[in-house]
C-alpha cells in the first residue's frame, strides 16, 4: 500500500477564496483541527508577505501539534539577486517552521513574460534558493508553479526546472495545475514523462476550474505522486483548490489507502463544518461526503428501498465520515418516506391512515408554493396534526394590520418610518385573547402582537425568536400578485427549527410560518414536560 501525504494549504491558498479572511486567532484554531484530522503538512501562510502571517507563525510555536508538521510557504530568490539578501527567504528562515514550501516558475512564458527574466536565470533562482534553505537546516518542498501548462508547451524547459529543483535537494517536487485546465489523462502523462527524468518524490497540486481538481488529484497519486495538496471544502481563489474532504474518503475507502485512521475520518464532516464557521460562509449542502444533502433521498422509490437495504442508494455509510442519511419529503414521496421521516425525527409514527392524510396534503400544499426540504418544524407539525386527538395549543381567529405613512416634505435626515401595527385574536382552550402591538414592519408586528396574546398561558415563550426570515417569489411573470413562500428560522438558545409558508399575500405567508414555529415550539415543551 502507497504512502500518500496530506499537505493542507486552506490557510494560505483557501484564504484568497472571494468572501474568506481568516484572523490570526481563527488560523490557529483551523490548524488545531486539521492535526486532529491527521494531515501530515499545514501550510500556514506566506510569511512576510502581511503582518497577519507574520504574527501567525509567532504565535503558532506554541501550538501542540501531535502529528502534523507547520509548513511557510515563499518565493525563490527575485531575478539577479542574492539569497542572503532577499527579503522572502529571510522572511521564511525567520518563520522558525522546520519544513518550507519554495514556489517557482515552470512554464517558459510565465518566466518570460511575468518575472521578465531569462529562462537559465529562472533555473538558477530555484537552485539557488533550495540550496540556500537546505543549507540552513530546512526540509524544502518545491511547487513547479505552471508545470502541465508549461510541459504542454515546452516540455523541454518544464523537465529541467524538476531536474534542477531535484539537484539542489528539494525533498518533494510538487506538480501544479496552476490555472486547473488539466484532464487526467494529461495528468498522468507529465508525471510519467518526469519519473523518466527525476527519481524525487512528487506532489500534486490541482486547482479545480475545469471541475477536475479531485480527479486530478487522484489520478496523480495512481500515476506515483505521494503527497496530495488541497484544502479544506476546496476553497481557494477563482474555482477552487482540490477539496480534501473529498480527496481523503477517496484515497482511504475507494483506494485502500490508509492516509489517516478511521477515527480521524469519522472527524472529517465536523471539520469540514468548523472550517466554514470561521471562514463565515455556508457550509454547501451539494460537497460529496460531508454536505448536508450528500446522503440526503427525496424520491419515493429511492426511500422506500432504503428502508430495506440502508446501502441501496449509498456508495458507503454515512458514519464513516462523520454524516449521516436524510429524507426529504416533498411531492415526490410515497409512504415509506413519511414513515422514515418520522422515525428520523422521533415524532409519533402514523397509521396507514394518516399517513396516506399527510402524503396527500404534503402533495397539495407543494403545488401551492411550500416546500419542506428546509422546513422540517413544519413538517412535523403535519405529523402532530393527523394524530387522534390532537389538540393545537393556540388557535388564530383573525388579525388585522394597519400600516400608516403620512406624506410629509421631504428633509435631509428627517425621513419618518411607516408605521406598523397588528391587532390580533387568538384561541387558547375556550379562552379568546384580543391584542395589539406595534412593529418594526408590518411581520414584526405580527410576531409582537402574537407572542404578547400568548406569553400570558406560556410564559417561557419570551426565549424564542426569530433569527432568519426570507421571501421567495414563486412566480415572477405575475408581478405583484405573485405567489411568495416565507422561510422562517427560530431559535430558544439551544436548538434551531425552520417552518415555511406559502400565499399569494406575503403578510398571510408570513402568519402561516410564523405560527408554525411557535405551535413547533410549544408541542416540543409539551413533551419533554411530559417525559
Amino acid at each position: 500500500m502507497p504512502i500518500v501525504q496530506l499537505y493542507d494549504t486552506t490557510l494560505r491558498d483557501g484564504a484568497q477564496q472571494e468572501g474568506i479572511s481568516f484572523s490570526v486567532e481563527d488560523k490557529l484554531k483551523i490548524a488545531q483541527k486539521l492535526d486532529e484530522l491527521g494531515i501530515d503538512f499545514i501550510e500556514g501562510g506566506w510569511p512576510g508577505s502581511n503582518p497577519k502571517d507574520t504574527e501567525f507563525f509567532s504565535r503558532a510555536r506554541d501550538l501542540k501539534l501531535s502529528q502534523a508538521f507547520l509548513v511557510a510557504f515563499g518565493s525563490t530568490r527575485r531575478p539577479n539577486g542574492s539569497v542572503e539578501k532577499d527579503i522572502n527567504l529571510q522572511a521564511l528562515l525567520e518563520a522558525g517552521t522546520s519544513v518550507v514550501t519554495l514556489v517557482g516558475k515552470a512554464w517558459d512564458k510565465q518566466v518570460t513574460h511575468v518575472l521578465e527574466t531569462t529562462l537559465a536565470e529562472n533555473l538558477g533562482m530555484i537552485s539557488d534558493s533550495i540550496n540556500y534553505l537546505k543549507s540552513k537546516g530546512l526540509r524544502v518542498f518545491f511547487d513547479a508553479e505552471h508545470f502541465f501548462d508549461g510541459y504542454s508547451a515546452n516540455p523541454e524547459y518544464a523537465l529541467q526546472v524538476v531536474e534542477g529543483a531535484a539537484r539542489a535537494g528539494a525533498e518533494c517536487i510538487i506538480l501544479c495545475d496552476t490555472n486547473g485546465g488539466t484532464l487526467p489523462q494529461q495528468i498522468v502523462a507529465a508525471i510519467k514523462a518526469v519519473q523518466g527524468v527525476a527519481s524525487v518524490p512528487l506532489g500534486i497540486h490541482a486547482h479545480n476550474d475545469a471541475d477536475l481538481a479531485v480527479a486530478n488529484s487522484l489520478a496523480a497519486v495512481e500515476a506515483g505522486a505521494v503527497q496530495v495538496q488541497g484544502t479544506i471544502n476546496g476553497y481557494g481563489e477563482r474555482c477552487g483548490n482540490a477539496n480534501l474532504c473529498s480527496i481523503i474518503p477517496n484515497l482511504k475507502i475507494k483506494m485502500g489507502i490508509d492516509c489517516i485512521s478511521d477515527e480521524q475520518l469519522s472527524k472529517l464532516n465536523n471539520i469540514s463544518r468548523y472550517v466554514s464557521e470561521l471562514a463565515n460562509l455556508p457550509h454547501p449542502g451539494s460537497l460529496p461526503y460531508v454536505g448536508a444533502h450528500a446522503f440526503t433521498h427525496k424520491g419515493g422509490l429511492h426511500v422506500s428501498a432504503l428502508t430495506r437495504w440502508q446501502d441501496s442508494y449509498q456508495h458507503i455509510d454515512p458514519g464513516i465520515v462523520g454524516n449521516q442519511p436524510n429524507v426529504i419529503v416533498s411531492e415526490l414521496s410515497g409512504k415509506a418516506s413519511i414513515i422514515y421521516k418520522a422515525k428520523q425525527r422521533k415524532v409519533p409514527i402514523p397509521g396507514d391512515e394518516e399517513v396516506k392524510e399527510v402524503l396527500d396534503r404534503v402533495k397539495l400544499l407543494e403545488s401551492q408554493g411550500f416546500q419542506y426540504d428546509s422546513a422540517e418544524a413544519s413538517f412535523d407539525l403535519l405529523l402532530h396534526r393527523v394524530q387522534p386527538g390532537y389538540h393545537p395549543p393556540f388557535e388564530l381567529v383573525d388579525f388585522m394590520i394597519v400600516v400608516e405613512k403620512r406624506r410629509r416634505l421631504p428633509t435631509i435626515g428627517n425621513q419618518e418610518e411607516p408605521l406598523s401595527e397588528a391587532t390580533i385574536k387568538v384561541k387558547v382552550d375556550d379562552r379568546i385573547v384580543h391584542t395589539a402591538a406595534e412593529g418594526d414592519g408590518p411581520v414584526n408586528a405580527l410576531d409582537q402582537a402574537l407572542r404578547k396574546a400568548l406569553v400570558q398561558f406560556y410564559p417561557d415563550l419570551t426565549v424564542v425568536e426569530l433569527t432568519d426570515y426570507k421571501v421567495r417569489i414563486l412566480e415572477e411573470t405575475a408581478g405583484t400578485a405573485s405567489q411568495v413562500r416565507v422561510l422562517i428560522e427560530s431559535s430558544d438558545g439551544k436548538e434551531r427549527w425552520r417552518t415555511v409558508g406559502s400565499s399569494t399575500n406575503i403578510i398571510e405567508a408570513s402568519w402561516l410560518a410564523l405560527a408554525d414555529s411557535i405551535e413547533y415550539w410549544l408541542i416540543k415543551q409539551a413533551g419533554k414536560e411530559k417525559s
